[in-house]
């Protein structure tokens, strides 16, 4: 099987930008100013990583808020689009390794949950062709933990899921991510990753190259 990476995958909130504290921020005051103002931490946890529609819903029922559902999604992202354009919270190493990336010539996509709106605010500050494609929450009709997001971004790239390499934060991109068929490094940040979810693990990004990721896939794809 081919050992060199075709494609690296990244997640946006919380592995290459620490805007979950953003959305946190915004479900509190949504719930507070339209529901039962009963919010916290473990409901926040809860939909780390999910398609907006789920967080919506989930927001909805555990915060009764009595909006439709693609209300409580435009209020979500009103809220963060704004905190962004104010300061884009960068995670550590992310912005270096996807230029090192860049310059060792590995194509790169981008896969969230964030619709696109929000995706683009993040990107359009970035490095033009920092990435190739961009797959966001409201291009698919099934969000992560399915795996269609990735799926739909090696099939834009023109490249198969099993020859990428996908860098995901939370449990739920990590599941989407290995259905998909590639391979993982997981980077836990609010929500901790059970051990048995992906195929490597990292603490952070930082001094991460280019030549860390191939060796990194080269070792998961001769182990097989």
């Amino acid at each position: 099987m081919n050992s060199e990476i075709a494609a690296v995958l990244w997640d946006m909130d919380g592995t290459l930008v620490d805007t979950e504290p953003y959305w946190i921020e915004r479900e509190h005051e949504i719930v507070a100013q339209f529901g039962n103002g009963n919010w916290n931490q473990s409901h926040a946890h809860a939909i780390v990583g999910n398609d907006l529609r789920d967080s919506a819903r989930y927001i909805s029922e555990h915060g009764d808020v009595a909006l439709p559902v693609d209300d409580i999604v435009g209020l979500l992202l009103d809220g963060v689009v704004e905190r962004v354009n104010r300061r884009v919270p960068w995670r550590p190493g992310a912005r270096e390794l996807l230029a090192d990336l860049g310059q060792a010539g590995v194509v790169c996509a981008l896969v969230t949950m964030s619709w696109r709106r929000f995706a683009d605010a993040v990107v359009g500050v970035l490095p033009l062709g920092s990435f190739a494609t961009v797959v966001a929450g409201d291009d698919v009709s099934q969000g992560k933990p399915h795996p269609e997001p990735y799926l739909t971004a090696a099939a834009r790239l023109g490249v198969a899921p099993s020859q990428c390499l996908a860098i995901e934060d939370s449990p739920t991109g990590v599941l989407s991510a290995t259905a998909a068929g590639c391979v993982v490094l997981a980077v836990p940040n609010v929500v901790a990753i059970p051990d048995h979810l992906g195929h490597h693990r990292l603490g952070t990004l930082a001094g991460l190259t280019s030549a860390d990721l191939a060796l990194i896939f080269s070792h998961h794809r001769s182990a097989q």
